[in-house]
């Protein structure tokens, strides 16, 4: 009983202690905030992926991650926004609009996810890498960029070398993302996909949403419907693919010196409770068409602020010594990912 009556103020904290701690985090998630609303800026007035000017410009400010005062508020972002933005997610999700793929393209969707996994896991093996961080490249590679490899990291174990990798794949996704919206249209136009078959390839193949809505913009205003309904298939995937890795997480939990988070996370986390129930909303109608737009611009907001988080926390310095191993193998996912997508699109079309 003492044991816990002694614990219990440290997991229920009071009014006036919750508002304090809100307060300690002000300074951090305001910077954050700002550098969320600069990139946001530079993202629309120039083009080019959000996701990425908020990591750099959160790097280029790294030395102010430290600060004691701003630490309490990027700790939040890096927490509690991040799986906020991520569990926003599922406000996307129907289950009526992934029916109408059909079997074919619901099949190749799966084994575009599966096989990218899978790749990544073996190319760190083959590369030296740990096995969490083939699954992190692997899994940001084959679902949505920048957003999964958030997600995916929630549920691995926190350690300096883990923030430093998400980093690494966070910037290599979004760059090969904004690489593959400028060429992958050529390659539909140049095979004279139909439109269809052409949004079923980008949706499979490109990283990140608004990369695939880009794309689909270039490729011709009627492959955008199905490049966005193919690429929401491999985000609904997201939870599965989560749950998955953080069962396997739990069974190979470290207990190193280094882990920032020596706790266990929950078998199901909250975040992917909230993705699903608001995934199961939508397909029911209860989320309004008018309120999709705010949720979906409210979570990559979030996500963006938990981004800059991480730049803030990390140097130029501290990712050189990544070395040439991760990029090389989020290269060789991508390819791996695009040739699979176009193998599966031009077998449906000689059907």
């Amino acid at each position: 009983m003492g044991l816990i009556a002694s614990a219990a103020p440290a997991r229920h904290l009071t009014p006036m202690q919750a508002l304090a701690g809100l307060r300690r985090a002000l300074p951090g998630v305001a910077l954050c905030g700002v550098i969320a609303l600069a990139a946001t800026f530079v993202s629309r007035q120039y083009g080019g992926p959000q996701f990425l000017y908020a990591l750099l410009l959160g790097m280029s400010l790294h030395t102010l991650g430290d600060n004691d005062q701003a630490r309490a508020g990027i700790e939040l972002c890096m927490k509690w926004l991040l799986r906020l933005g991520v569990a926003l997610l599922g406000a996307r999700i129907a289950l009526a609009d992934l029916a109408s793929l059909g079997w074919a393209t619901g099949l190749l969707v799966v084994a575009c996810v599966a096989s990218t996994l899978a790749m990544g896991c073996l190319l760190a093996k083959l590369l030296r890498l740990t096995p969490a961080q083939g699954l992190l490249s692997g899994g940001a590679t084959a679902i949505c960029g920048a957003s999964a490899a958030l997600a995916i990291a929630a549920v691995l174990p926190r350690s300096r070398d883990q923030e430093r990798f998400t980093l690494l794949v966070v910037v290599g996704v979004s760059t090969l993302s904004t690489i593959a919206m400028l060429i992958y249209p050529m390659i539909t136009a140049a095979l004279a996909l139909p439109p269809t078959l052409a949004g079923v390839f980008l949706g499979a193949s490109i990283h990140d949403v608004a990369q695939v809505v880009g794309a689909a913009f270039i490729a011709g205003p009627s492959v955008g419907e199905p490049a966005v309904i193919v690429k929401l298939a491999r985000v609904a995937l997201l939870a599965a693919v989560v749950l998955g890795i953080g069962i396997w997480a739990r069974s190979a939990w470290p207990a190193t010196d280094d882990t920032v988070a020596p706790r266990k996370p929950a078998l199901l986390p909250w975040f992917l409770l909230v993705f699903l129930a608001l995934a199961a909303l939508n397909t029911l109608g209860a989320v309004p068409a008018a309120a999709q737009g705010p949720i979906g611009d409210a979570s990559r907001a979030l996500l963006v602020m938990a981004i800059a988080a991480l730049g803030l926390r990390t140097s130029v310095a501290a990712l050189r010594e990544a070395g040439w191993r991760p990029l090389a193998m989020m290269v060789a996912e991508t390819a791996w990912l695009a040739m699979l997508a176009l193998a599966g699109v031009l077998w449906m079309a000689a059907r």
